[in-house]
């Protein structure tokens, strides 16, 4: 869909959000450059938020953001990396860039342009008109503003640059029937392997909302898409047709595709009185826009759920009580295209059978995706419980969301209990969101005190992938530290780290309980140490659902945390997305919290010099459609609650490793013998013994009916096991039971009574289209692959493809749709 529709052939699998999308194409056009040209010019016809997190982002990669209007842009410097330009621009106007684009290319400069989906319906894409880098907001494809998100962004580029975009990347590959079959592409990209030399700290995106976009696509087709984009360009014109019938204002920003700008007398008058009507317009604001002089102006923007009773409506306000001589559908014959020609979209898109199949692929698809309703998900589980919608446009007035705000002002206060901290910002929309904006935050306060200086952040080489990551964003210096045969991070070791660093350490990021899951008894200790050599103590709350009701960051000694709602708080993950990852802060570091430039919010300067740190999300409050989620998870279950719920989730953690630890080395404990919420059965011992490797065990939990926990981190060659608190005894025996079983198979290959190279783990996953071929030539049954425990003949869910080739995906690299031929036999396979 986004391939198609920006005409550039690699797109990734989402961002978080349009602003943020375009600070990921600044960093890649300061990386194409390898960091050696410091300027990013920003048109100032790009939205106000965007220009704002672009200029945040890029004061830790020291880069030099220059806004300025497009005939004003000068390369004369020849230090300039990218450009970004919007299309159709922030106030509604489209511009044809295709000289614009030849002549930043001449300079050496990368052209990125943010856009609008559904306007590219209509106009050129701006592949065509030779753009490097091409993001946005799916949002308009079927999914609720709800106040800000969550959202779909996006990111297309050219395969030049594939390997330094960020983000999931879904490629096709071949099974071992060799098959066509999708996986992650490319993952030595991305921060759980690279580290701090990631391409981005990208971990949680919008997955959900990316299907939802995707499904929306294929709902409607192409023919249903057009008739929207055309019906949508046809109220833009109707309106600009009715604004000259009643005189005395003046329509600008022409041509348009959904957004009217218009010059009008006394524009907060119209604001005002179309409020009282419950129509909300846009008061176009020189502050936040250009900081040129602009008055009397007002842009109106339409959709899908516009009517014809909505642009009456509006010319009653316009008319300013006056009558109105005419209806909005007497306008019709007057209306004509205001796009000119040449920027009129001549390109086919989606002509994928997908989009053209009248929803059946839709019906077909959740057979295919293991659900939560099937089996227990022990890769760090994120649960769905409760479900709140609400239509909301982001940028209103406070007083027209009193309650969503007075929500927003409950939630941060419930979080401020829990963890101990003095204040929250609910701005960052996922974990590693959080752990930037968290470090962002360090960085503020130690620069408003002088010491610009301090750029060391200690990290454990257990951290989560995306601490370095995101530490290497802030522009800080990573020295890493070691752990003890117990999995907890070496005291001494950091000790002298510190030491060594005292004058130049900012902070130390630290995960508790650990990744290796333990509760680390020095923490107390730990936390001294960083302050007593002047740094700053930031904890990953990733792991907050074993905290709550029993400790806290705040009592621990922690300065700032992030807390991952999609897991601790019931918000639902959607297979990689939305999350939220708001941050909460001890009192010295509040009025460093984000800030944002259309919503008052965040910290709030101060006479010493403190200012916020910037804006870190495009929307003021991150994904506020999913915040109810958390606050009424949280009042429904009140203290005793919260603090049963990681009680047991530790519990349940504690009996699975009993169970399994006859059968598997459980590889790291407490000073008691236990563990915390999740913990690592170690399977390097199998390769020598049986030639088997985790991934092999992983692909066999597949034909038990279940996705395998996290595989080999945060030591290679394990499984780490986080089970929740929603997960019954039986289902936790049922998994247990898996494994065990596997364990037995294991056992064969060790006694010689199954092949090394050809058994049942190696062959693993054994889809149904395998299992009813008509050639068998494995040395175990069909049976035996199918149904390897009693259980599974009652409810079996199938793997639908067999084991992927990863290296053959990486080496040929497509990640359009396969040809319909293709997509045929595969379908055929699958439902065999």
């Amino acid at each position: 869909m986004i391939t198609d529709l920006t005409g550039l052939p690699m797109s990734n699998a989402s961002l978080l959000d349009e602003g943020t999308a375009a600070a990921e194409a600044m960093a890649m056009c300061n990386n194409i450059v390898k960091g050696k040209k410091k300027t990013f010019i920003i048109a100032n016809n790009c939205h106000p938020q965007t220009i704002d997190i672009c200029k945040t982002r890029a004061d830790g990669f020291d880069l030099k953001v220059v806004t300025a209007d497009l005939k004003d842009i000068d390369y004369s410097s020849g230090d300039v990396c990218g450009v970004l330009v919007q299309y159709p621009g922030t106030e509604g106007e489209i511009l044809d860039y295709g000289e614009f684009i030849k002549n930043a290319h001449a300079q050496g400069v990368k052209v990125v342009m943010a856009t609008d989906l559904l306007a590219l319906i209509m106009l050129k894409p701006p592949g065509e008109l030779g753009a490097d880098i091409v993001v946005g907001s799916a949002q308009r494809f079927g999914v609720p503003m709800g106040y800000g998100g969550p959202h779909a962004a996006f990111l297309a580029t050219s395969q030049e640059y594939k390997r330094m975009m960020p983000g999931r990347i879904i490629g096709v590959s071949v099974d071992s029937s060799g098959k066509p079959a999708l996986r992650m592409a490319m993952q030595t990209r991305e921060q759980h392997i690279r580290r701090d030399k990631a391409t981005s700290n990208i971990c949680t995106a919008q997955a959900l909302l990316a299907n939802m976009a995707a499904m929306y696509a294929v709902y409607h087709g192409p023919e249903g898409l057009k008739t929207i984009a055309q019906r949508v360009h046809g109220l833009a014109g109707a309106f600009a047709v009715g604004l000259k019938k009643l005189g005395n204002i003046e329509v600008q920003g022409i041509p348009f595709f959904d957004t009217v700008k218009v010059t009008c007398a006394d524009a907060h008058a119209i604001a005002d009185a179309a409020y009282k009507s419950e129509i909300n317009l846009r008061v176009v604001d020189a502050k936040t826009i250009t900081g040129t002089s602009v008055a009397f102006q007002i842009t109106v923007s339409f959709d899908e759920t516009t009517t014809l009773d909505d642009l009456d409506k509006l010319f009653k306000v316009f008319a300013g009580g006056k009558p109105v001589s005419f209806t909005a559908a007497s306008l019709a014959p007057e209306v004509g295209n205001a796009i000119p020609s040449g920027l009129l979209r001549q390109s086919s898109y989606l002509t994928h059978q997908i989009f053209n199949m009248y929803g059946t692929f839709m019906k077909r698809r959740p057979t295919c995706s293991l659900q939560i309703k099937c089996a227990t998900l022990t890769i760090i589980c994120y649960l769905f419980r409760l479900r709140v919608i609400r239509q909301i446009f982001l940028y209103l007035e406070l007083l027209d969301a009193l309650k969503e705000n007075e929500m927003f002002n409950n939630l941060g206060d419930l979080l401020c209990t829990i963890t101990g901290f003095d204040s929250f910002s609910l701005q960052p929309n996922a974990g590693a969101a959080g752990e930037y904006a968290g470090l962002m935050v360090i960085r503020a306060y130690h620069k408003s005190r002088g010491d610009h200086h301090r750029n060391v952040c200690i990290i454990p080489v257990s951290a989560h992938g995306t601490n370095p990551a995101s530490a290497a964003m802030c522009g800080m210096k990573i020295v890493p530290v070691g752990t003890d045969s117990k999995g907890n991070i070496n005291i001494e070791e950091l000790r002298k780290a510190a030491e060594a660093n005292r004058d130049k350490l900012s902070a130390l990021m630290v995960t508790y309980p650990s990744t290796h899951g333990v509760y680390e008894e020095g923490i107390d200790e730990i936390c001294r140490i960083i302050h007593d050599n002047g740094g700053q103590v930031y904890m990953d709350g990733a792991n907050m659902n074993a905290q709550v009701g029993l400790t806290s960051p705040g009592f621990i000694g922690a300065d700032v945390c992030h807390l991952n709602l999609h897991k601790t708080f019931c918000i639902p993950h959607g297979g990689g997305g939305p999350g939220m990852g708001p941050i909460g802060v001890k009192k010295h570091l509040a009025p460093f919290l984000p800030s944002h430039p259309v919503v008052s919010t965040g910290g709030i300067p101060a006479t010493d010099k403190s200012h916020p740190l910037g804006t870190i999300s495009a929307a003021p409050w991150g994904s506020a459609l999913i915040l109810p989620i958390s606050y009424t998870y949280i009042a429904m279950m009140g203290s005793k609650g919260l603090t049963d719920a990681s009680k047991i989730a530790i519990l349940n953690a504690n009996y699975m490793a009993k169970r399994l630890e006859n059968y598997y080395p459980v590889l790291f404990r407490g000073v008691n013998g236990t563990v915390a919420h999740e913990f690592i059965v170690d399977l390097r011992g199998f390769k020598n013994t049986a030639g088997i490797e985790p991934e092999d065990v992983a692909k066999r939990l597949m034909d038990y009916g279940f996705h395998a926990p996290t595989m080999s981190w945060p030591v290679p060659g394990t499984l780490m096991i986080e089970p929740t608190e929603s997960e019954s005894k039986a289902e936790l025996d049922r998994f247990c039971d898996a494994l065990i079983s596997i364990r037995e198979e294991i056992a064969q290959i060790e006694n010689g009574k199954a092949d090394i190279h050809n058994n049942v783990l190696k062959g693993a996953p054994h889809p149904p289209s395998l299992l009813m071929g008509d050639a068998w030539t494995k040395p175990y049954t069909r049976e035996y692959a199918a149904f390897p425990a009693s259980w599974l003949r009652t409810a079996k869910f199938w793997p639908t493809t067999g084991r992927v080739d990863n290296v053959y995906g990486d080496r040929n690299l497509i990640c359009t749709l396969l040809p319909v031929s293709q997509m045929v036999e595969e379908e055929a396979a699958a439902n065999a």
